[in-house]
């Protein structure tokens, strides 16, 4: 089992910046790939980022690229996004995940493991 726990989120005004954390425990050396996912209020669970937990390679959601940078520090088993010039549409839920699969995924269905999520308000 791997467990995982987001921090970071709070309420920011647009344009602004924050980062987020994901701690992961437990079995992490079975976890390849981690992501990020959001769901905004009345809508499905969207892709964000996702990042492998060896070698770094990254894939971001269009929506998001050149403005959230994920990484990974694997010495304390913790991945982040730096979310840069928010916007009003980045308003959502959070969620931390990490799959056993070797490749990056966009699908939600590919990742066995969640955080409970963080909530990110961005105003205007």
């Amino acid at each position: 089992q791997v467990q995982l726990v987001e921090s970071g989120g709070g309420l920011v005004q647009a344009g602004g910046s924050l980062r987020l954390s994901c701690a992961a425990s437990g079995r992490t050396f079975s976890t390849y790939v981690m992501g990020w996912f959001r769901q905004a209020p009345g809508k499905e669970r969207e892709f964000v980022a996702a990042i492998r937990w060896s070698g770094g390679s990254t894939g971001y959601a269009d929506s998001v690229k050149g403005r959230f940078t994920i990484s990974r520090d694997n010495a304390k088993n913790t991945m982040y996004l730096q979310m840069n010039s928010l916007k009003s549409e980045d308003t959502a839920v959070y969620y931390c995940a990490a799959s056993r699969g070797m490749r990056l995924t966009t699908t939600s269905e590919r990742y066995d493991y969640w955080g409970q999520g963080t909530q990110v308000t961005v105003s205007t």
